[in-house]
């Protein structure tokens, strides 16, 4: 195929197509594509959510480290742009299909970014493909196409076996300059980042690595199967902060796990829609839940349920210094927030577990206050008959010595992130009984 030149600077004609004079005769329709079974449907498999970039969050939002405790962030430094550059980032599904699409979003981005090439394939190790299952993504037939700035795009069905569970690895070549990036910093997973394109290579060769994904937003599959997709909502908690890279210890990964060895004839996807630094009432590291809720959960195909567990920021981040009284927040604030995101689940017929919040004596951002209204706010989840289901985090990270603080073998050493044996501890408490696989088929046909 060749290169279409000028691309960033030009979206009036078709958004899909590079800008500029592209030598190609038409659109370059993946044969592989092929028609859908009668009997399939597609469900989301995969999926992150983006956030704000750093330089544009208030100053005060950014707790400095604890000082007795100086412990470097898991997530590494990224690029303020790409420039020409391949990058190929590893997602793990667990759901099986024949046919996988991807979605794409600038959600954050300012200006057009060019994507010359995009593929995907099984990932076998490092930056390594299995052989034979490369192939070629497009968008309305295109393989270069244009993410317009803060749109969303679902790129055309390609057929590829993908077995559950599996990782599979998403190459796009950014053409010209990106500008600044869309992202979810925290991947969990390494992604390789290397100099032209290289989107069909085997390997990358002499690439960067860093553990964030770049515009990518989710993966779906289509399935006959019977198939169920839970939504994990929250923080840094819930994203697997310290939790072990390339290893699927945070505890939505789990309990995906779980979901599969008690439903053994449903395939399942625990979608991790946690954020570093996110708050339910107020845009911080990111924007809101209440403000996200509706791309990062609402349009995910297949979803049934949602396990919340947020506010620890909404709680913690009103006592630092600097922050200004328009911050402060109470018990029933927090409690409308989630009856709020209840209300607009159920709108669209999908259930909500309540988690409850973890300790967090030790941290700098810790106070009685907050500790009374994290109480306050566990006791209405516990007991307030809002939730479909209620799980008790709160009671499983504690440490019964001292129920302000977590468990010292559940510390992962900053004294509010569980580390991994905490996660799996959390994943386990979950009621999984509560995931009723006739109502996921109900609501899949």
């Amino acid at each position: 195929m060749s290169r279409c030149r000028g691309a960033t600077t030009a979206l009036a004609t078709f958004v899909v197509v590079l800008a500029g004079a592209c030598a190609v005769a038409g659109p370059a329709v993946n044969a592989e594509a092929t028609a859908a079974q009668p009997d399939a449907h597609w469900v989301s498999a995969w999926g992150t959510a983006q956030q704000l970039a750093p330089d544009v969050m208030p100053e005060w939002t950014r707790p400095p480290p604890v000082p007795d405790h100086p412990l470097q962030s898991p997530i590494p430094p990224t690029p303020e742009h790409l420039v020409s550059q391949t990058v190929r980032m590893v997602v793990r599904t667990t759901i099986a299909g024949r046919r996988v699409r991807i979605r794409l979003s600038n959600r954050f981005g300012a200006r057009p970014v060019a994507i010359g090439a995009a593929h995907i394939a099984l990932h076998r190790q490092g930056s390594a493909i299995e052989p034979g299952t490369d192939r070629v993504i497009t968008v309305g037939g295109h393989a270069a196409f244009v993410l317009p700035p803060g749109a969303t795009m679902l790129s055309d069905p390609v057929s590829l076996a993908v077995p559950a569970p599996a990782e599979l690895t998403v190459s796009l070549y950014v053409h010209g300059d990106s500008g600044p990036l869309t992202l979810h910093p925290l991947g969990l997973h390494t992604t390789y980042v290397a100099k032209g394109d290289l989107t069909g290579k085997a390997v990358l060769p002499d690439a960067r690595s860093n553990a964030s994904y770049f515009w990518l937003s989710g993966v779906g599959v289509e399935t006959t199967r019977r198939a169920g997709v839970i939504v994990a909502l929250g923080d840094s908690i819930t994203d697997g902060f310290r939790t072990t890279l390339d290893r699927n210890r945070d505890w939505p990964s789990v309990l995906s796990d779980r979901l599969r060895a008690v439903y053994p004839a449903t395939d399942w996807a625990v979608l991790n829609m946690g954020y570093s630094g996110n708050r339910i009432l107020r845009d911080g590291a990111g924007v809101s839940t209440l403000a996200r809720l509706d791309r990062d959960v609402l349009v995910r195909a297949g979803a049934t349920w949602i396990v919340l567990l947020d506010g620890i920021n909404d709680i913690g981040w009103a006592a630092l210094p600097g922050a200004p009284s328009s911050e402060q927040v109470t018990a029933q604030d927090l409690i409308a927030g989630d009856r709020e995101i209840i209300e607009r689940a159920h709108l669209h017929g999908i259930k909500v577990m309540g988690a409850t919040l973890t300790p967090y004596l030790g941290v700098n951002t810790y106070s009685a206050q907050g500790e009374a209204i994290r109480q306050a706010l566990n006791s209405w989840i516990r007991s307030g008959g809002a939730f479909d289901a209620v799980v008790d985090f709160d009671a499983v990270a504690r440490d019964p010595a001292q129920p302000q603080q977590l468990r010292p073998e559940f510390d992962s050493g900053d004294h509010i992130h569980p580390n991994d044996a905490g996660n799996r501890a959390m994943a386990q408490a979950i009621a999984v009984k509560v995931f009723d696989p006739v109502a996921i088929m109900r609501r899949a046909q």
